[in-house]
């Protein structure tokens, strides 16, 4: 018999859950495109948008797009065909974007790491230091990969670059946590800034953001890659709203964007927005570390310091990831994240964005419910350690 007749829970890292007050701010019929409020909140996103990434000299700008359309006008704005790029690899996604660079005619190196930790500064000093000649133009990197669950130390990362002295620009894919985990652009000396709609800013996929620190549109002035839909010219000083996206405007996302913005700003800002992701993670890392056991369910991370406030990868060894998501869904309705690129027998739980106590719990609860439904190992209660954590907090 299957309990799953309710409303579904969706667990996955992104696009995640949306709220009702974005949902019912972005069920309208079509406005004026050409003048009036539509106009006016385009041009208001424009304007705060930077606080989000931590920045008072970064450029905004939007694409109708997912973050992989961000990651294109990243590259196409700041590169040439023939400049050399570095990327830090610590799982999936700084590897698909490399890839992307690639494609488009730039040489990409890889400082490879295994897909459970983070950047190993060490490493990434010396790659610095044998560059002599400056030829690296760009170092690409996540703050969290969504693959692994691995969060990278942006801030340490800056501060290799600048004890090397190296011009290459920082750019950092911030898709799976903006808002999620601790971010501070200008204060870290990131130059480019990439992020999508669907994860903690709680919009439906179809936003793209990119932030262009000074150095960046530098860099735009002899960028050869440069396409006619990404260019940041005519979106950087538009005098007609429509050149914000060349093109048709993506009405109904505009109207949610605000409202899930006006949601932060209520919720006390990103301070207290991080906290909270913070103190939720902590529940779910609490209630793996309870459920670990051999053969059983185990972090992909090592580090805990490493591990994301956004997405948990979690190993399951012995245990059928496949059938745990397949029972947790098709008995109790919760969608869980698949392993995905080399993670193999894994699971995710994605808690970004709109999430409380009531939610981790019940995705907890669900998890516990189905390993004990497999016959599965577990070491002690992963939903009582969950509890815990979270009860100083209330």
């Amino acid at each position: 018999m299957s309990l799953r007749f309710g409303r579904p829970m969706v667990s996955i890292p992104g696009p995640s859950t949306i709220p009702d007050r974005v949902l019912n701010a972005m069920h309208r019929p079509m406005p004026n495109i050409y003048q009036g409020e539509l106009v006016d909140i385009a041009f208001e996103m424009l304007d705060r948008l930077p606080a989000i990434a931590r920045t008072t000299t970064a450029h905004p700008f939007i694409t109708v797009s997912n973050g992989h359309g961000a990651w294109q006008m990243a590259i196409n704005n700041t590169l040439s065909r023939g400049d050399r790029v570095l990327v830090l690899e610590t799982g999936n996604f700084a590897k698909n974007w490399g890839q992307m660079a690639a494609t488009s005619g730039v040489i990409v190196e890889a400082l490879e790491a295994d897909w459970r930790s983070p950047v190993d500064l060490e490493a990434f000093s010396e790659r610095l230091e044998a560059d002599t000649e400056k030829g690296i133009k760009a170092i690409l990197v996540v703050l969290t990969d969504t693959a692994t669950s691995v969060r990278n130390d942006i801030k340490a990362i800056g501060e290799v670059l600048q004890a090397a002295d190296h011009p290459a620009l920082l750019m950092v894919d911030c898709i799976a946590s903006l808002c999620c985990d601790v971010y501070e652009m200008d204060a870290w000396g990131v130059d480019v800034t990439v992020a999508g709609s669907q994860k903690g800013l709680m919009v439906p996929p179809g936003l793209g953001f990119v932030w262009a620190g000074p150095r960046a549109l530098t860099a735009y002035e002899t960028a050869d890659l440069r396409t006619g839909y990404f260019d940041w010219e005519p979106r950087r000083t538009p005098d007609l709203m429509y050149k914000i996206f060349a093109g048709t405007p993506p009405i109904q996302h505009l109207y949610g964007l605000k409202e899930a913005l006006n949601m932060m700003d209520e919720e006390g800002g990103l301070e207290k927005i991080w906290r909270r992701h913070e103190i939720l993670a902590g529940a779910i890392h609490a209630a793996i570390a309870a459920w670990s056991s051999p053969g059983g369910l185990d972090f992909n991370i090592i580090e805990p310091a490493a591990r994301s406030h956004a997405v948990t990868t979690v190993l399951c060894n012995d245990i059928d990831a496949t059938e745990l998501r397949r029972r947790a869904e098709e008995s109790a309705g919760l969608v869980l994240g698949l392993g995905i690129a080399n993670m193999g027998n894994a699971f995710r739980i994605g808690h970004m964005g709109h999430l409380n106590p009531p939610h981790v719990l019940g995705t907890l609860g669900t998890i516990e419910a189905t390993l004990h439904s497999m016959g599965a190992p577990i070491g002690s209660s992963g939903v009582a350690a969950a509890a815990a954590s979270l009860a100083p907090h209330f």
